[in-house]
């Protein structure tokens, strides 16, 4: 597996899209390795911001199944 390769799996395991992947390993093809890490980092706050906004909602969820379990036990 070459470099680039290896470059674009990982992306992907990490959750790049198909479009951010290429965009880098683009970048990576070219030698502009300065843009390269500035457009992962860009990619790693998406990722970032994605898992903020799940985490959002596990909390809600957590909120909503204590408020039901306190309701029940009110009403037993």
């Amino acid at each position: 597996m070459t470099e680039e390769e290896q470059l674009a799996q990982g992306l992907a395991d990490a959750g790049c899209s198909a479009e951010w992947t290429e965009r880098i390993c683009a970048l990576y093809r070219a030698a502009d390795y300065a843009e390269m890490l500035r457009t992962m980092r860009r990619a790693r706050c998406l990722l970032m911001d994605a898992m903020h906004e799940s985490q959002r909602r596990v909390d809600r969820m957590d909120f909503l199944i204590h408020s039901q379990e306190t309701q029940r036990r009110k009403i037993s």
